[in-house]
């Protein structure tokens, strides 16, 4: 929930902008007539927020939030203030009032930001578990104040079901209420200034050919290489974006490879001489990626231009960077990356820098770049016809997600600002499940049980054309605009969407007992259906198997979960962990120490160097600690293509574990912490950002977790109702 939470506010809260008041209405009181809501404060979720009379802790108004009558995702009575403070720690106040809260929770909510709207630090209190019926009561929530804070958020939330209200909210800065905290100046960068081009680049290509394209596929790697390295541009004096389109028109007219690298010399002077850096170090020899600068040596370079090339690298920049800093986790944090929301899609010079621009993200602070299908260096020049020509929003769409597929990343997300490939998909949905299994679209579930009669389609059955289309047919067509790290993810998301459509009924033809059948499936919309990627619930996360087997799921397990679930199996045969879904807790020390009698290394990674953009070294790997107790019966964890990041991570915890067996399918091949991207045209999407081995330097991205025991579903099982990945694990167990 609390994933999910931050998921929506991110898409909402884009903006950097900083207020000027200083005083913030944190206590209700003061009201807008018009919109009849407490001034300031904003809603958000999918529940009723208003500002009540009735129920108060002091004044005459509170905030309250009330539940829809199924209790959907969340509801959220929120403020925004600018982080225009210095300090350590962050605290929020507040009062808060409960009414039959069931199935969720009620709390405050604090969350910090920086400018490129990253979550540096987050609470809503989902941990306490607040809930059923309590009067007006005095709670709090103390987080480290990032240094690099944009705008904090503070407000009330509530899941599940039920009534919550609001009152008399407090914010501190090292103790210091911010009503009367003086605000402080934040440094102004040369760059944000610039407002030229923020209309338009003004660029027109002239029609491609071979020369003019490997001319552009240079300047790319010139205006990456020179946006990480040359000091000027590093600190924030010169925006970069726009000094692209500066230069643009004159290279655009080059006629020989003379005048172009003389063209390119001048650009590069016009930002100044750089001193020696008599503290740069050269790359080390035990750097496990080093910087590929191998271009150097190509495009017959003048020797002028490639000694101004190396000079510039060896004497780079080392320092606070305006566009590339490190991420709490040591993940890249991009940086004033400008989203441009208002481009015009026949804007040749935006498209081209949106190809620029994630080509060299990749190129110096993706750490898995070199798993990627094709040599990187390779896929700026391909894709330089592929944006120019480009004609309208849908074409650059479908042409960014392309070149993001090229990096076969699961976490290369392409569904928040991607708009108009969404709307094609459809905004009505089948009303069941589907599952490529054994390479055929298989019906497994349905979202709402009472649809199944319309449905007509049993469990089990067998989908082979969609309006009259083959399924393979169908994959051909749309697989390359579905990035993933291998194909068990790629078909993982394509049955999500396969069925999707903007009209209310599609045609279906499908395979049942043997029999061909055809039918016109209603569609939904996705609110109308038990769609939800993430599950909340009272109901227990662990139970008792027949055979004294222990049987957990990570899908809905809580931290106060793991002492109870300790005792009550620990004298069972074996524990089964289901970790085919997406952990709503992290439990990697917690729970995996209970599976190891001394302290075992399990995972090794890898991080940028922030002073040698490209180069990524190996650093010391997390370890499950040994606790007092450790159990001595068999575990087994259960994955396939739904177990994914943090799940991956967790499950290479448990591989750790004395008497570990992995039973399931390959994952999902993406783990490591999150970056985002965002690319002109305000579209996002997200990379691993950090390299995650096995100690002994075995690979996870792509390659995902490989069970012991390979057990995929079949259609015979599927249809009779089997979980068999569960049945070998009580099998095994019980060997």
């Amino acid at each position: 929930m609390k994933q999910l939470i931050l998921i929506i506010l991110s898409l909402f809260f884009f903006s950097c902008s900083s207020q000027t008041e200083k005083k913030y209405n944190l206590d209700f009181e003061t009201y807008d007539s018009t919109y009849k809501f407490p001034k300031d404060w904003f809603e958000w979720g999918d529940y009723n927020l208003s500002a009540d009379t009735i129920y108060v802790h002091s004044g005459k108004f509170s905030g309250k939030i009330k539940s829809t009558k199924k209790g959907g995702s969340f509801g959220s009575i929120a403020y925004k203030i600018p982080a225009n403070y210095k300090g350590k720690s962050i605290q929020l106040e507040g009062y808060m009032k409960i009414k039959n809260v069931e199935n969720g929770f009620g709390g405050l909510l604090l969350r910090v930001d920086d400018c490129n709207d990253k979550v540096l630090a987050f609470d809503n209190m989902e941990d306490q578990n607040i809930n059923s019926t309590k009067d007006w009561c005095k709670y709090s929530i103390k987080l480290p104040y990032p240094e690099d804070a944009e705008t904090i958020f503070i407000g009330g939330v509530m899941t599940g079901t039920g009534e919550a209200w609001f009152d008399d909210f407090v914010l501190t800065i090292d103790g210091k209420d911010v009503q009367t905290l003086k605000e402080i100046e934040k440094p102004i960068y040369k760059a944000t200034l610039d407002k030229e081009f923020d209309l338009g680049s003004k660029i027109e290509v002239p029609e491609l050919n071979e020369e003019l394209t490997s001319n552009l596929e240079l300047l790319g790697k010139i205006w990456g290489f020179l946006k990480y390295n040359h000091p000027e541009v590093c600190k924030g004096n010169y925006n970069w974006d726009f000094e692209l389109f500066r230069m643009l028109p004159k290279y655009l007219k080059t006629k020989s490879n003379l005048e172009r690298d003389q063209i390119l010399l001048q650009w590069i002077s016009k930002y100044g001489d750089i001193d020696k850096c008599l503290d740069c170090k050269a790359t080390s020899s035990e750097a496990f990626l080093k910087p590929d600068l191998s271009w150097f040596n190509e495009f017959d370079l003048n020797s002028e231009l490639k000694n101004k090339l190396e000079y510039i690298y060896q004497n780079r920049y080392e320092g606070k960077h305006f566009y590339i800093g490190r991420a709490p986790a040591g993940n890249p944090d991009f940086l004033n990356e400008r989203k441009y929301y208002s481009m015009s899609f026949d804007d040749e010079g935006f498209k081209l820098l949106a190809l620029y621009r994630y080509w060299n993200m990749i190129n110096y602070f993706y750490p898995n770049k070199y798993l990627t299908d094709k040599n990187w260096n390779d896929v700026l020049k391909e894709y330089i016809p592929k944006f120019i020509n480009s004609k309208n929003k849908l074409e650059y769409e479908l042409a960014c997600i392309e070149l993001i597929g090229e990096i076969n990343d699961t976490h290369a997300t392409t569904s928040v600002g991607f708009n108009t490939v969404q709307n094609i998909r459809g905004q009505f949905y089948p009303p069941f499940v589907t599952r490529f299994i054994d390479d055929k679209l298989v019906v497994t579930d349905y979202y709402n049980p009472e649809l199944k009669e319309v449905s007509e389609v049993e469990v089990g059955d067998i989908i082979t054309h969609i309006n009259g289309k083959p399924i393979e047919s169908i994959l051909d067509s749309i697989s390359p605009y579905y990035p993933a790290s291998n194909n068990a993810a790629k078909m993982r998301d394509i049955a999500n969407d396969i069925l999707r459509s903007n009209k209310e009924e599609i045609r279906i033809d499908y395979m049942s007992n043997n029999q061909k059948h055809q039918h016109r499936l209603p569609l939904y919309k996705k609110s109308s259906l038990n769609i939800n990627w993430y599950k909340w619930t009272d109901d227990k996360c662990y139970k008792l198997l027949e055979g004294n087997i222990g049987y957990i799921t990570l899908e809905f397990i809580k931290k106060e979960d793991i002492p109870i679930i300790k005792e009550i199996f620990k004298n069972t045969k074996g524990i089964i962990i289901d970790i085919r879904n997406y952990p709503s807790t992290f439990v990697p020390f917690s729970l995996g120490s209970y599976f190891v009698s001394s302290s075992t290394p399990f995972v090794k990674l890898t991080n940028f160097n922030l002073d040698n953009p490209g180069e990524f070294n190996f650093k010391s790997g997390d370890e499950i600690p040994k606790t007092t107790e450790t159990y001595t019966g068999k575990l087994v964890v259960l994955i396939n293509e739904m177990t994914q990041s943090q799940a991956e991570y967790t499950a290479m915890a448990f591989r750790a574990g004395d008497y570990t067996t992995i039973v399931g399918s390959t994952t999902a091949g993406a783990d490591g912490n999150v970056s985002s991207i965002y690319l002109p045209g305000g579209l996002l999407t997200r990379i691993s950002g950090i390299g995650v081995y096995y100690p002994d330097g075995t690979e996870t991205q792509r390659v995902g977790i490989i069970p012991d025991v390979e057990v995929k579903p079949t259609i015979e099982g599927i249809k009779q109702g089997k979980d068999e990945l569960l049945e070998k694990a009580i099998e095994i167990i019980n060997e």
